[in-house]
């Protein structure tokens, strides 16, 4: 998941910055116009570059990785999936006080998602299992072993205990201790996945959803990409959907009990993850992830 708690080191990231890495590693470009996109995400900043590309770098070092991760993936994925996800176009080198890699992209139109435009309909629900179905049929053959094979594995949700309970007891007063307590050791206490293991995107929830006219157009950010148990992906349920078309997504997709009780558990780990991370100062975060947290609890 890419939503880890603050790194320590945490670079200065400006437009002059942004400028300086893309005309002298990628001089074909030094023409092209550069702006800031707002509101981007926690883990990268965003510029548009021109009309059609986008530039994304690290903002702390959970986010690392995610340029060569998506390169090496995302043209592959691309074809097998009913939704645009992002087309790499280069990587490049941690210069100028750019201390990690970084990636250029094609611009994606569209705007994010959001529970009061989308959380209410069907046909987005439907879309989004669709998706799903799609990704975990993903069979690119010869996936590799060694260091290949690692960055495709999520850590299990039992690895997210100790900061969950910590948060917990830190939030209790506000979201209710007692009811998120139980929901978090039932979580826990699920039976695991029994298949083989599918593919998953890791951090699907509304902010790497894109929809233009009203419609869902895209998924991005797939630093989170990997194969094993999908019920991380269960989070856009509870980012997005009302309880109603919840069950709609769920019929759709075919979640069986225990993996919609461990998609619960991962939407509230997140949830109070990021909402101690972040709410403070970003109000945008502290009012999904508390759209978040309380409808997983509600189930």
């Amino acid at each position: 998941m890419t939503t880890a708690e603050p790194a320590d080191i945490r670079p200065r990231i400006d437009e002059a910055l942004v400028r300086r890495l893309v005309d002298t590693q990628f001089p074909q470009w030094a023409g092209l116009p550069l702006r800031r996109f707002e509101p981007a995400g926690s883990d990268h900043a965003i510029y548009r570059l021109g009309e059609e590309l986008s530039v994304r770098l690290p903002r702390h070092a959970g986010a690392v990785g995610q340029a060569a991760k998506e390169l090496r993936w995302l043209p592959r994925l691309a074809p097998h999936v009913p939704l645009a996800v992002p087309v790499p176009v280069a990587v490049g080198r941690p210069a100028f006080g750019c201390p990690w890699p970084w990636a250029v992209s094609r611009w994606l139109d569209g705007e994010v998602a959001t529970a009061a435009s989308l959380g209410d309909s069907s046909r987005a629900a439907a879309e989004l299992a669709q998706f799903l179905t799609a990704l975990q049929c993903f069979a690119p053959g010869g996936i590799p072993d060694g260091d290949a094979r690692d960055e495709l594995t999520c850590p299990p949700l039992s690895d997210r205990d100790a900061e969950t309970r910590v948060a917990i007891a830190e939030l209790g007063g506000m979201f209710g201790g007692a009811a998120m307590t139980e929901l978090w050791d039932a979580a826990l206490d699920a039976p695991g996945w029994d298949r083989s293991p599918v593919w998953f995107h890791g951090d699907f929830h509304t902010g790497n959803l894109l929809t233009v006219d009203g419609r869902l157009s895209a998924v991005i950010d797939f630093g989170g990409l990997g194969i094993g148990d999908p019920a991380c992906d269960l989070m856009i349920a509870f980012t997005l959907m009302s309880p109603r078309v919840r069950a709609v997504f769920r019929d759709a997709l075919g979640v069986d009990d225990a993996t919609w009780l461990r998609g619960r558990g991962w939407a509230l780990a997140t949830g109070l993850n990021a909402y101690t991370c972040y709410a403070a100062v970003d109000p945008r975060v502290a009012a999904q992830t508390t759209r978040q947290i309380t409808q997983a609890l509600l189930g």
